[in-house]
């Protein structure tokens, strides 16, 4: 996104200042304007922020709305916000994936904001008759500073509106700002505590029914024959349909729609991998990961180097497949008639909503109206439009608008996973004591496309590694496993990082040099990384002694445009793990607001923990064994370790936070039990590890 961004102003109905942003790629094409972010000032002094973000708990909506505040010299408690819906000619894609809400409209933001208040002052220098210099905007008006007269940014919006649009605005320098960079309240917490907040699950609209679907057990199976007798006898149930991912029951109320679910009598062709186990999955891997595959990252001469007389480090490291297991199952609402189509979700990414909507009912895209509502967790997989397009699809073969809710079992036994990963290292320790080698095969499937060869998100966080190292080959290999995959909360780096950062602890053990100073060492020309390893190894107390029985590990990543470090202190007694301590530095680039950086830190590292300690998903004859939160058990309260976040002061561009703790927890925990226990572990989760020293 160019960040050289064009403002224009329209009048809306019923009065006030409406701020676009224009991206001029589209209107040097001669295309129309194409518009980011819309700010409305009401008579009533009320500032609208409509923000193209999802907000599923990650403060998108606070740090937003501060940046337009900051530079729009608006009242902080008259700033609202709402979900626009899906225009592309406005708005362009419109979604949040990869930590990208903050650092994406940082400077876009804070130039609609700059350009409206500019455009306020000239209002009121106008209107009182002196020059726009003897005019200063603050707390939602403006003031004259030769009269300290004062007119509210309502009663100058409409005027506001008819005027040029100012080009190059001055942005404010950091240093001058008032709200951006301090920790505020969250401007969604108070109708989330009373209950207000709308979640897709508490949407109503007349005449809808309530569907409940089964799908086949089996990856890619379809329906053979059903009998639906016993479910239309169940009281509530008013249809039973076939749509193409199985058989919707619609009731009217949730509980009918799935007691008779349960009723339902369904034949399955079982599809091509009913016989597909994880067992089958892991041995298709490894007898990849043995060949060579499409190069991903080639540095120097890794052969050349291998054949030397330095001997090889090898080591394999695997990861499972995982659930994304948000606390509000998947769900939503559509309505599905002849010349129109609309749906009501939690969706992340609501052009891909849009698309798949207007698909499945057979309609021109603009003939579809997505509402977006707050999101009960995404962590990635509300970004899939699968769950939007059985609701479309079971709407548009009942002839009435349905809520679809999926069960906590659906959810888990019917996600798009996060990819499992084997990845075999090989290396060399030079008689300098450093790597002269980092040789990966990485053997993942892909969802994200690939590129000669190569999927980006299978192989992040091993080929575009910083540590200093003259020979790299990456290899990639695409295995078709079958199961669904997608996006999961950090992505491949959410595994490769834990690949990467034990075989760096492994190299640093082979050089029997301290594993910061290894790192430390390999990270000259990655100022960033360096900082953030050698404050969490600070902050920590890397290099003083630990009560007995404790032991400290240490990971560090770049991701997303932020560097993170952490430092894990563990025991392991009789067999047992306890993780009582986590000390983690960020560089996340400019902070907008501290506690929302520290809410996500602490997060990401609960997220990646739970992962760490039980996550797996398991397949048995083409279906997933875990079914909800008894055996895909995330950690628990009593589990928690103490968090210290240390936050890096920076002036650069704000960098990815939702998805920067998520990957480092693993390896550094990992890597402290090698410490407790001299064990290396190799492969995830570690619910059947043998600490047993």
């Amino acid at each position: 996104m160019n960040r050289r961004d064009f403002l224009k102003t329209t009048a809306i109905a019923g009065g006030g200042l409406l701020i676009g942003l224009e991206l001029p790629a589209r209107a040097a094409a001669g295309e129309s304007g194409k518009l980011n972010a819309y700010v409305h000032v009401g008579a009533d002094d009320r500032v609208t922020f409509y923000i193209t973000k999802a907000e599923m708990g990650q403060g998108t909506v606070t740090s937003l709305s501060m940046l337009l505040a900051e530079e729009l010299e608006c009242d902080w408690k008259k700033i609202r916000t709402e979900f626009p819906g899906v225009d592309p000619i406005a708005y362009g894609m419109q979604g949040v994936f990869g930590s990208m809400s903050v650092r994406t409209l940082w400077e876009p933001l804070r130039k609609a904001g700059a350009t409206a208040c500019e455009m306020l002052v000239q209002a009121a220098a106008q209107k009182w008759g002196v020059a726009k210099a003897d005019c200063r905007a603050e707390n939602s008006s403006v003031v004259n500073l030769r009269t300290k007269e004062r007119l509210s940014y309502g009663s100058l919006a409409d005027a506001a509106s008819k005027l040029p649009v100012p080009r190059n605005v001055a942005l404010k320098d950091p240093t001058q700002f008032k709200l951006v960079g301090k920790s505020s309240k969250r401007l969604d917490t108070p109708d989330k505590v009373s209950g207000k907040t709308i979640f897709s699950t508490d949407i109503r609209i007349p005449g809808m029914l309530y569907a409940s679907l089964v799908r086949c057990p089996v990856f890619g199976g379809k329906v053979s024959s059903f009998d639906a007798t016993k479910a239309k006898s169940f009281p509530g149930v008013k249809q039973v349909v076939q749509v193409s991912n199985g058989v919707a029951v619609l009731a009217d109320n949730t509980w009918s729609a799935m007691e008779g679910r349960k009723a339902l009598v369904v034949q399955w062709n079982e599809g091509a991998l009913a016989n597909t186990s994880s067992a089958t999955i892991r041995k298709t891997f490894a007898d990849m990961a043995e060949k060579p595959g499409a190069v991903a990252r080639k540095e120097g001469d890794v052969m050349a180097a291998l054949a030397s007389s330095a001997p090889k480090i090898e080591a394999v490291y695997e990861a499972p497949y995982l659930s994304h297991a948000p606390m509000e199952p998947l769900n939503a609402v559509a309505r599905v008639l002849a010349d129109g189509c609309e749906v009501w979700a939690g969706t992340q990414i609501q052009s891909a909503a849009r698309d798949t909507a207007a698909k499945i009912a057979g309609l021109p895209p603009e003939k579809v109206q997505i509402h977006t509502t707050y999101l009960g967790g995404g962590f990635g997989r509300r970004g899939g439009p699968d769950f939007i397009g059985e609701a479309v699809e079971i709407s548009k073969a009942a002839g009435v608008p349905v809520k679809l809710q999926w069960t906590r079992e659906d959810d888990i036994q019917h996600d798009l996973y996060r990819p499992a990963s084997y990845t075999k290292f090989t290396s060399t320790i030079d008689a300098n004591g450093l790597p002269g080698v980092w040789n990966a095969r990485v053997v993942c499937p892909s969802f994200a496309g690939l590129r000669n060869g190569v999927d980006r998100t299978g192989v992040e966080g091993i080929a575009e590694i910083r540590y200093a190292i003259p020979n790299i080959l990456v290899e990639y290999h695409p295995p078709e496993a079958g199961i669904p995959t997608s996006y999961w909360r950090s992505v491949g780096y959410s595994h490769n990082t834990f690949f990467t950062e034990s075989f760096m602890d492994e190299l640093a053990v082979a050089a029997k040099t301290d594993p910061v100073e290894f790192r430390r060492k390999l990270l000259g020309k990655a100022p960033r990384m360096l900082g953030v390893l050698e404050l969490a190894a600070e902050k920590s107390g890397w290099t003083k002694p630990l009560p007995a029985g404790r032991h400290r590990g240490i990971a560090v990543v770049d991701n997303l445009g932020s560097f993170n470090a952490q430092v894990a202190e563990v025991s392991v007694v009789k067999g047992k793990l306890r993780v009582h301590r986590v000390t983690c530095a960020v560089d996340c680039g400019y902070v907008v607001n501290p506690n929302i950086v520290v809410q996500q830190i602490e997060s990401g590292i609960v997220y990646g923990l739970s992962a760490l300690l039980r996550g797996e998903i398991t397949i048995d004859r083409g279906r997933v064994q875990q079914t909800n939160f008894n055996n895909y058990e995330p950690l628990r309260i009593d589990e928690m370790p103490a968090i210290e976040v240390h936050i890096v002061p920076s002036t650069n561009p704000p960098g990815g936070v939702g998805e920067a703790s998520t990957p480092t927890i693993a390896p550094a925990v990992t890597n402290a039990i090698f410490r407790a226990t001299g064990k290396r572990i190799r492969r995830l989760p570690l619910k059947d590890a043998d600490y047993t020293v």
